[in-house]
């Protein structure tokens, strides 16, 4: 059986007046139904500009999808034409957006927000609408949703937004849910909650689930597999326990390193120097060689292939992993 969702070699810019950004530069990655996928990153790497391109939201100029393929269920969506790409954006594939302040309108009450997805797609009554929007209001745990379908985003805490964000998402029933950071700005406890509310929505309706985060920690909790950006490429690919326990790309290790062990209180993080590239000017070679501990003459010459690592079909690119990492 074919995957849910391939994006294959998916290449994205934007043309402004300094240069052109090169936010995107040949990811791939595919999903599988009832299976969740991690794109994790700092801030910077392309996460969420490859989200956009795979819902049909870049908006062009400045941006341009200049390379590659995005498929769902077989499908081509970068070439549909646009009111076929609409039927499938929502229904198929949905998107909980990061910040859900921004993404609600402040004027529409949130139940009329999430209603009009069923007047809008289905064709449903008001009152069909309102019924179907409180039933959705409660699935994500909002209390008292009948009265709460009246009230407006400001009127929400952050982490009700998020749920409303989700109930949007979740009301034509796609089978491709992708979360954009979906706890940024929330305490941990609502984190929580809302990663195990999509835990649940996931399970029910068997979709297939790619998040976007930079959160370690969720990663660890949430994901099957993950794909490690930076500079838009993909740097490693393997399963979530692949990836924890032994990274295959330097990059991937200080992720890892950047993580506080609470059974070692005494023990100093150890970040990764520097900072991310400026995309407008992306190094040669190996986008991660300037802040790379393990960088080669070589690294400086010749952009790194994912490259497989023994049988088990995770990769990494980076010229000298086995060097690095003992095998």
């Amino acid at each position: 059986m074919d995957p849910l969702l391939v994006v294959d070699d998916l290449h994205v810019e934007f043309r402004t007046d300094d240069g052109v950004v090169r936010a995107v530069n040949g990811l791939s990655y595919m999903v599988d139904r009832r299976e969740t996928v991690a794109i994790l990153g700092e801030s910077g790497s392309g996460k969420s500009v490859s989200a956009q391109a795979i819902m049909g939201l870049i908006a062009s100029p400045p941006g341009f999808i200049t390379k590659g393929s995005v498929r769902f269920e077989g499908r081509e969506l970068l070439t549909m034409a646009e009111d076929e790409r609409r039927k499938v954006r929502g229904a198929d594939i949905a998107m909980v957006f990061q910040d859900a302040l921004s993404a609600l309108n402040p004027v529409f009450s949130v139940g009329w927000q999430i209603s009009e997805m069923f007047r809008k797609h289905r064709g449903a009554s008001k009152k069909e609408a309102k019924k179907s929007a409180v039933e959705l209001m409660e699935l994500v745990e909002i209390p008292d949703a009948t009265n709460r379908y009246r009230s407006f985003p400001h009127e929400f805490s952050g982490g009700m937004r998020q749920r409303v964000m989700i109930a949007m998402a979740l009301a034509l029933d796609p089978d491709v849910l992708i979360a954009d950071e979906p706890t940024t700005a929330l305490d941990v406890t609502v984190q929580a909650q809302v990663m195990q509310l999509l835990e649940n929505v996931q399970a029910e309706f068997g979709m297939g689930l790619v998040l976007i985060t930079h959160d370690l920690g969720v990663v660890a909790e949430q994901a099957d597999r993950v794909v490690v950006m930076y500079a838009g490429r993909a740097m490693e690919k393997g399963t979530i326990d692949e990836i924890f326990d032994q990274p295959h790309h330097p990059y991937t290790e200080g992720l890892m390193n950047s993580i506080p062990r609470l059974d070692d209180l005494n023990e100093r993080l150890n970040p990764i120097r520097g900072n991310p590239p400026d995309l407008l000017r992306i190094p040669s070679g190996c986008a991660f060689r300037p802040r790379c501990p393990y960088q080669q003459p070589d690294c400086a010459e010749v952009e790194p292939t994912l490259e497989f690592v023994g049988d088990s079909g995770r990769s990494t690119a980076c010229h000298h992993w086995r060097d690095a990492f003992g095998e």
